[in-house]
């Protein structure tokens, strides 16, 4: 199964995500600073993958400080403050700070003397969690998908990247295939980091599932030939009432939907559900360096100067989307309801 990361003698080695499909290299952080490295840089990206390496970089940091001598008070302080430094790397995904979160939660119900052994076995705790809602998305999603064999259409990658494994769209077309209900997938490519191209394209064809790359700009002929049967995306981060903010492009892609009547479906995992959250109007959208615009890798591709807006998400509102798929079920409209209910179980 393709990991994104995994722990080898005490450090946890992160496949960088950048330089895929070129070449396959691994990174080796060994502390807080090398975590909050990875997830700013995109070596690692995808929500629950940077909720699990943020995880790892609290239990790194709880044991640097650990060996501190120092007081209590200045080692959890200084926990909390490297807490701050994780969140700070990237607003949108509401998984970075859940997970930050839960990590301080432990820390201070536990001696700084015992933090080591206590926040290892919780941020393992927290990817073995996420690989198995993982498999529960997809299981839930063969219930929520139109019935027969359905070609598919995805954006960016919600993969087994993306995740500690399986993943989460991925997951419910992963899902899909295991039960010969898979026709084709069709990957956007994903301007402008080609997280489509590069990283989904390579899973399911590494994989050897029926996977088709296209340009974004394909996606509305494909609808409009009825060659599509559902879309279904992840996402970063869903409020209270819906509206889901995923990567740039998946808005125009539910409108697309929407006009064709085809079914659009988000599948996440709780951790992504951020009930303070009211409506998309308050996620927070984090704008990136014009150069990936300007750039397709090293190579200009516009004029160097050119102003450039470069917004890395997108919200699509709840009255767009067909149903929410997670791992505790499915959840459909009115989602201030229906997610209430759900997340209160």
């Amino acid at each position: 199964m393709i990991r994104p990361f995994f722990l080898e003698n005490g450090e946890l080695l992160v496949l960088d995500q950048r330089l895929l499909p070129r070449e396959e290299r691994w990174l080796c952080v060994r502390d807080c600073e090398g975590a909050a490295d990875v997830i700013t840089t995109m070596a690692v990206r995808g929500a629950p993958a940077i909720g699990c390496v943020a995880a790892w970089g609290m239990a790194f940091a709880a044991r640097d400080l650990a060996a501190v001598n120092s007081g209590d008070d200045v080692r959890r302080e200084a926990l909390r403050e490297a807490g701050r430094r994780l969140v700070a790397t990237r607003p949108t995904a509401v998984n970075l700070p859940w997970a930050v979160t839960r990590m301080l939660g432990v820390a201070d119900a536990t001696p700084t003397g015992e933090w080591t052994e206590r926040l290892s076995r919780e941020a393992a705790a927290i990817v073995v969690e996420d690989l198995s809602f993982c498999r529960a998305i997809g299981r839930h999603g063969l219930e929520a998908l139109p019935p027969g064999r359905l070609t598919v259409l995805t954006h960016c990658n919600a993969g087994a990247l993306a995740t500690a494994g399986y993943g989460t769209a991925l997951g419910v077309i992963r899902a899909l295939a295991g039960e010969g209900r898979l026709a084709r997938v069709y990957a956007d490519d994903t301007r402008p980091r080609q997280q489509g191209a590069r990283l989904t394209a390579w899973e399911l064809h590494r994989e050897g599932l029926p996977v088709t790359l296209i340009a974004d700009t394909v996606a509305g002929m494909l609808m409009q030939r009825r060659a599509i049967d559902a879309v279904v995306t992840g996402a970063d981060r869903v409020a209270a009432n819906g509206d889901s903010a995923n990567k740039i492009g998946t808005y125009q892609l539910a409108v697309l939907a929407a006009h064709h009547g085809v079914p659009f479906f988000i599948a996440a995992p709780t951790s992504t559900i951020d009930m303070a959250c009211g409506t998309g109007d308050d996620i927070v959208i984090e704008e990136r360096d014009p150069d990936e615009v300007r750039r397709i890798d090293d190579v200009l591709v516009a004029p160097a100067d050119v102003d450039v807006f470069n917004p890395a998400f997108d919200v699509t509102p709840g009255s767009l989307i067909t149903a929410i798929i997670t791992e505790r079920g499915v959840v459909r409209p009115s989602y201030r309801e229906s997610l209430a209910s759900m997340m209160q179980k």
